[in-house]
């Protein structure tokens, strides 16, 4: 696996009436992906002035850890079905981690 950290930053516009469930669904993936090898931050936010604004922060070891993580059953089901929690698809912007992680440090 490269030496390439890999990050993004992604957000998920959720239907009103969809984002505390969304919320409930993610917070609870939280800790086990924070404990997955190769992740270096994994951060779930929550815009105040929208609350249907979900943020996620991610940097992971690799492309390839994030591809680890994207194939494991619970995100792969998510994947399939996240149509019914968004407004709209994923923005995903990726980012180049220019200063070191805390957990680095």
């Amino acid at each position: 696996m490269s030496d390439q950290p890999y990050g993004f930053i992604l957000h998920a516009h959720t239907k009103p009436e969809k984002a505390e469930a969304f919320q409930a669904l993610f917070s609870a993936y939280v800790e086990p992906s924070r404990a997955e090898p190769g992740c270096i931050e994994y951060h779930m936010l929550r815009d105040q002035q929208d609350p249907t604004l979900f943020i996620f922060y991610e940097i992971w070891a690799s492309k390839a850890h994030l591809d680890v993580h994207s194939a494991l059953p619970h995100m792969q089901r998510f994947a399939e079905q996240r149509m019914d929690y968004l407004t709209r698809d994923f923005d995903i912007r990726l980012i180049d981690m220019l200063s070191p992680s805390s957990a680095n440090r």
